[in-house]
C-alpha cells in the first residue's frame, strides 16, 4: 500500500514552526471498500514510519498525528517516538475508563497529548486534565463558541492552546488577541498587502533572476549582468563554490568561472532558492519552504504526467505561486513587471489555461484535498501511485534549502 501524507505546518506567536500535522491516505483513488479503518491507519502509519522516514517529512520537528478510539486502546501511539510525537486524540473518541487509562499511561511516559476539534463537554475533563494542547477549528466553531469553551475550561489546567484553520493575518491576529499560543493553517501564505506600496527595484532584479535562471537554455552572460550588481547574491555565489563541497584546486574569483563550473542544473537550484531566501526576509521560514516543495513538485510532475510542459517552466510555476505573499504585492501587479510566459500568467493570474493543473494539483495535496488531487491528476495523465515519492523527494530537496534560524 503506498502512503499518501501530506503536512500542514504548525506555528507560534512568532511564526517559528513547531511541527506539521501529518495527514494520511490509502494509495488508491478511492478507500477499499469494508477495510477496516484502524487497520488502514496502522498500515499507513508504519509505511511512513518505518519505509519512508520521517526526517523527509518533519525535517527534526513535532508531528500531530491523529489516533482513532480502537488505536488509542491498543497504545499505538507507544510505537511512535515520544521526543516528537503529539497524540491527537480525536473529537468523536469517547472518554470510558480504559481509554482514559491508556492516555494516562501514554502521557506518564513522555508522549505529548492533544485534543482535537474541541468541544466542551464535562465528560472530557480527565482528558483535559492530561492535554498539553487543545486545538479549537475556527471553522467548526464560532468565535463565540470559542470563547465560551474556553471560559468553561477547568481554572486549574493550562495547555497550549492552538487555532487551528487559521488562513489569513487577520484570523491570526485575532486568535492571538484570544490567548492562543499555537496556530494551524495557511495564513503565512497571504500576501499582506498595503495599498500605495511598490515593488522594490532590488526586489524586481531577484526576482528577473529567478526567470532567468529557470529558461530551458538560459544564457550565461544574461545571468551574469543579473548577478553582478548584487553584492549579497554574488559573495553567496562565490562562497558556495569556493567551499569544501567543490574541492576546487585553485579559488575561483569571478561570476562568470563561477556560473560555468557550477553548470546549469546546480546554478538553478542553488540561484532560485538564494535569492527567494532573500526576497522573503522578515518572513516565516515556511513559506520559503513551501514554495520550494511546490516548485520541486511541479517540476517532478513533468516527468510523470502526459503533458508537454517543461521542467523548467514547471519549476517557476510552483515556485512563484507563493510570490504575492513573499512580496507582500497582488500577484496580478507581480506578474506585470516580470517576464513570465503568458502559461504561467495565466495558471497565477487568472487560474486557467494548460498549466493550471499543475498547479491545482500541487495545491490540493499539500492541503490534503485528496478527491481534487486524484481529478487534477486524472487531467493531467498522472499515475497517482508515484504522487507519493514525488512529493516526499520534494519535502526532502526544500528541506536542504531551508533551515530554521536559532
Amino acid at each position: 500500500m503506498d502512503a499518501y501524507v501530506a503536512r500542514q505546518p504548525i506555528f507560534n506567536r512568532r511564526k517559528k514552526l513547531l511541527g506539521y500535522e501529518l495527514l494520511f491516505r490509502d494509495g488508491t483513488a478511492n478507500y477499499v471498500p469494508d477495510m477496516d479503518g484502524d487497520v488502514m491507519t496502522s498500515t499507513v502509519l508504519s509505511n511512513t514510519f518505518f519505509a519512508i522516514g520521517m526526517d523527509k517529512l518533519l525535517g527534526g520537528k513535532l508531528s500531530f498525528i491523529n489516533f482513532t478510539q480502537n488505536l488509542l486502546l491498543q497504545k499505538l501511539p507507544m510505537l511512535m517516538p515520544k521526543a516528537t510525537t503529539v497524540v491527537e486524540i480525536l473529537e468523536d473518541v469517547e472518554p470510558v475508563p480504559e481509554l482514559i487509562e491508556a492516555c494516562r499511561q501514554m502521557s506518564r511516559k513522555g508522549y505529548t497529548i492533544a485534543l482535537d476539534d474541541f468541544v466542551y463537554t464535562p465528560e472530557l475533563k480527565p482528558l483535559i486534565e492530561l492535554a498539553k494542547i487543545i486545538k479549537f477549528d475556527f471553522r467548526l466553531s464560532t468565535l463565540e463558541e470559542i470563547q465560551s469553551y474556553l471560559g468553561q475550561l477547568p481554572k486549574t489546567c493550562k495547555p497550549l492552546l492552538l487555532a487551528e484553520k487559521i488562513e489569513t493575518n487577520e484570523e491570526f491576529k485575532t486568535s492571538i488577541d484570544m490567548g492562543f499560543e499555537l496556530f494551524q493553517g495557511y495564513f503565512f501564505c497571504k500576501p499582506e498587502i498595503v495599498k500605495g506600496k511598490r515593488i522594490p527595484e532590488a526586489a524586481i532584479n531577484l526576482m528577473q533572476i529567478v526567470v532567468e535562471v529557470n529558461k530551458t537554455d538560459f544564457n550565461f552572460k544574461n545571468l551574469e549582468r543579473l548577478i553582478a550588481p548584487d553584492v549579497s547574491l554574488s559573495y553567496k555565489l562565490l562562497r558556495y563554490i569556493n567551499s569544501a563541497f567543490f574541492s576546487t584546486a585553485n579559488r575561483i574569483g569571478s561570476i562568470q568561472q563561477a556560473l560555468i563550473l557550477l553548470g546549469q542544473v546546480e546554478i538553478r537550484r542553488f540561484i532560485s532558492m538564494i535569492t527567494m531566501s532573500n526576497l522573503a526576509k522578515g518572513k516565516p521560514n515556511e513559506l520559503i519552504r513551501a514554495a520550494c516543495i511546490r516548485g520541486k513538485f511541479c517540476e517532478m510532475l513533468s516527468g510523470i504526467s502526459s503533458g508537454r510542459a517543461a521542467e523548467g517552466e514547471l519549476f517557476t510555476l510552483g515556485m512563484f505561486s507563493l510570490i504575492d505573499a513573499i512580496v507582500d504585492q497582488p500577484m496580478v501587479k507581480v506578474m506585470k513587471a516580470l517576464p513570465l510566459s503568458d502559461s504561467i500568467k495565466d495558471a497565477l493570474v487568472r487560474r486557467k489555461g494548460e498549466l493550471i493543473d499543475y498547479l491545482r494539483l500541487v495545491e490540493s495535496y499539500e492541503q490534503a484535498d485528496w478527491e481534487n488531487v486524484s481529478t487534477a491528476a486524472a487531467r493531467l495523465g498522472v499515475d497517482e501511485g508515484k504522487l507519493p515519492d514525488a512529493y516526499l523527494r520534494a519535502c526532502a530537496w526544500s528541506n536542504t534549502f531551508s533551515k530554521e534560524p536559532e
